[in-house]
């Protein structure tokens, strides 16, 4: 996966925007205003923070050294998953997109989710 399926993928999602909120170097995706998957765009080696279930960024991390504690973020409910230099498949690394877009989804109010058709 290089960086621009990544943005790609995550700019197919419903409500989904990027932005720079941190600088030049750092691309965020919200949906609905809120932080889904963050990505540098000064790497060397592409990387993404995703918001994880907190039991399941501890399943994920003893299973794939690729995933570790979300870096400059909360790592009880956020991962670091290197992309370009590990052995996790596209397909598995949208999967933990999507998980990170659903929780974000449903932590959403009805209001909000309506308001922006979710």
């Amino acid at each position: 996966m290089t960086l621009d399926d990544l943005r790609e993928y995550c700019l197919a999602k419903p409500a989904t925007e990027e932005t720079l909120p941190f600088g030049p170097d750092t691309l965020v995706f919200k949906v609905a205003g809120k932080m889904f998957a963050i990505t540098g765009l000064d790497e060397a080696d592409l990387r993404v923070n995703l918001k994880c279930d907190p039991e399941r960024s501890v399943q994920l991390r003893e299973r794939h050294e690729e995933i570790v504690p979300g870096w400059h973020m909360n790592k009880h409910h956020w991962n670091t998953v290197y992309i370009e230099n590990g052995d996790l498949s596209d397909a598995f690394v949208q999967e933990l997109i999507d998980h990170s877009y659903d929780l974000i989804v449903a932590s959403l109010t009805k209001k909000k989710r309506a308001e922006f058709g979710l």
